[in-house]
């Protein structure tokens, strides 16, 4: 049995979740101020950021303005009650871990945490190794709940595939994705659809040092804008009619990894100012919110547009687009990388066929995939290859079983032993819809361009079906 490179995936970040515990950012609430001291001190020295407050009431502020990824929680305070701040906590920030420390008087109470949501609880006086290992466990299901929430929201993929060509053309962008991989700036990746700029971006994020942190992706053209925003940026319970819970957003799911916007070119005018000042300054406002957050991630757009001309037609802020594009990738289209058509359909070949009985592309299949075109780039090669597995017969699949329009066929790859050369009628039927579409279907314009008649062009148009 072949085991796929998920499978490995999986099992690495089970074995090895966090890649620096020490990261934590660690709020303690009690208030024994002399107790707060010293664990400050002592979890400042294993490495941690801590806070301290000593009161529940301050404990939610604290948390209104910096997730936290573990709340030492005493109970017994004298405004605002450590469970208070625990309710508050699993309704607003459900992955932030709370670890409650307790007299032995209280054991039970503590235990009736732990049903409400709490993550484990320790008894003063405690031992400090037995409290960092119990922060190291429930730092690694903090990790386990966000990447559970990135897989399940299907907002990115289990792991970063392998990028597939040998062109100077594609070894030149993954050269440079590598360069920018190792900085930590914004990056705009530009190109056709179904170039692969989503899988670029996985690669950046996979060859930095936020690797080992979530890597979420949201597509900016798929949803309208009050869900893009909820999706971004999260809601606060009430915000509107079916906020019955609060709703962490992207950004703060993401916090100190990758957060790739696909299609960023689409995203209305009254979004743009609010990402805008997110990635000047880290910080936004959940809907409903009175308080800003802060979240550190690494923005990475890509887009299909000119967004530079989108910015001259004041469909695009400019100044959004220079926060974006500190650096800019240009990912080439299929048909300027023609040495990675046959590699590429290879590698489909062996991803979709079935393991036991890998179909092969025959001689004139080949030669039908270097002629084509590929307006829908790698993606279109994808599929072509996909349904040729489905309905070609026997392990060969011949040019009928790939269906390609002949419409975007490049003619001069031709040879003239092909067996499928293309006949006189296929030949005028693309040229007169390839000048059909230069001048917009303007008839007078076309016709006068091929050097026929109105009429004729018409009944050209009639023959051929041409829409």
């Amino acid at each position: 049995m072949v085991l796929s490179p998920i499978f490995f995936y999986i099992v690495q970040q089970l074995i090895f979740p966090i890649a620096n515990m020490k990261d934590a950012k660690i709020l303690i609430a009690d208030d024994d101020e002399t107790l707060c001291y010293l664990l400050k001190e002592e979890l400042v020295n294993e490495g941690y950021r801590v806070d301290v407050v000593y009161d529940g009431k301050f404990a939610i502020e604290k948390l209104k303005s910096i997730p936290y990824d573990i709340i030492l929680l005493d109970l017994e305070m004298k405004e605002v009650h450590g469970e208070t701040v625990l309710e508050y906590v699993m309704e607003n920030h459900p992955s932030t871990q709370i670890i409650v420390l307790t007299a032995k008087s209280d054991v039970r109470t503590a235990i009736d945490c732990i049903k409400k949501g709490a993550y484990d609880f320790i008894t003063k006086p405690y031992e400090f190794g037995q409290l960092c290992v119990t922060i190291e466990r429930a730092m690694e299901h903090k990790d386990l709940i966000v990447k559970n929430k990135i897989l399940s929201s299907k907002v990115s993929q289990a792991y970063a595939g392998s990028i597939v060509g040998e062109s100077e053309a594609i070894k030149d962008v993954i050269r440079l994705a590598e360069k920018a991989a190792r900085s930590d700036s914004n990056i705009l990746l530009e190109g056709e659809t179904g170039t692969g700029k989503e899988l670029f971006a996985e690669f950046i994020h996979k060859n930095s040092e936020r690797a080992s942190k979530p890597f979420v992706a949201i597509n900016c053209a798929s949803l309208p804008d009050q869900l893009i925003e909820s999706e971004l940026f999260g809601y606060e319970k009430g915000a509107f009619t079916d906020a019955k819970t609060s709703k962490q957003g992207l950004v703060e799911i993401a916090d100190g990894g990758t957060l790739f916007l696909d299609e960023i070119g689409e995203l209305s005018l009254t979004l743009q100012p609010k990402l805008l000042r997110f990635l000047e300054n880290g910080e936004f406002r959940r809907i409903g919110g009175v308080s800003n957050l802060k979240s550190n991630v690494r923005v990475i757009g890509a887009t299909n547009k000119n967004l530079m001309e989108e910015a001259e037609n004041k469909n695009f802020r400019r100044d959004l687009l220079f926060r974006l594009n500190v650096i800019t990738l240009t990912i080439p289209p299929l048909r300027e990388r023609q040495n990675d058509v046959l590699l590429l359909a290879e590698y489909f070949l062996r991803k979709k066929s079935p393991v036991r009985s890998i179909k092969k592309l025959s001689d004139n299949a080949r030669k039908a995939l270097l002629r084509y075109n590929f307006p829908g780039n790698v993606r279109e090669l994808e599929h072509m290859i996909e349904r040729a597995i489905i309905f070609s017969e026997g392990n060969v699949i011949e040019p009928k079983d790939l269906n390609i329009p002949k419409d975007d066929f490049d003619f001069s790859k031709f040879s003239e032993d092909d067996g499928d050369f293309p006949t006189l009628e296929e030949l005028e039927k693309i040229h007169i819809k390839k000048a059909l579409d230069k001048f917009q279907w303007n008839r007078e314009n076309t016709a006068r361009a091929l050097g026929i008649s109105q009429k004729t062009l018409y009944s050209k148009i009639i023959k051929y079906k041409l829409k």
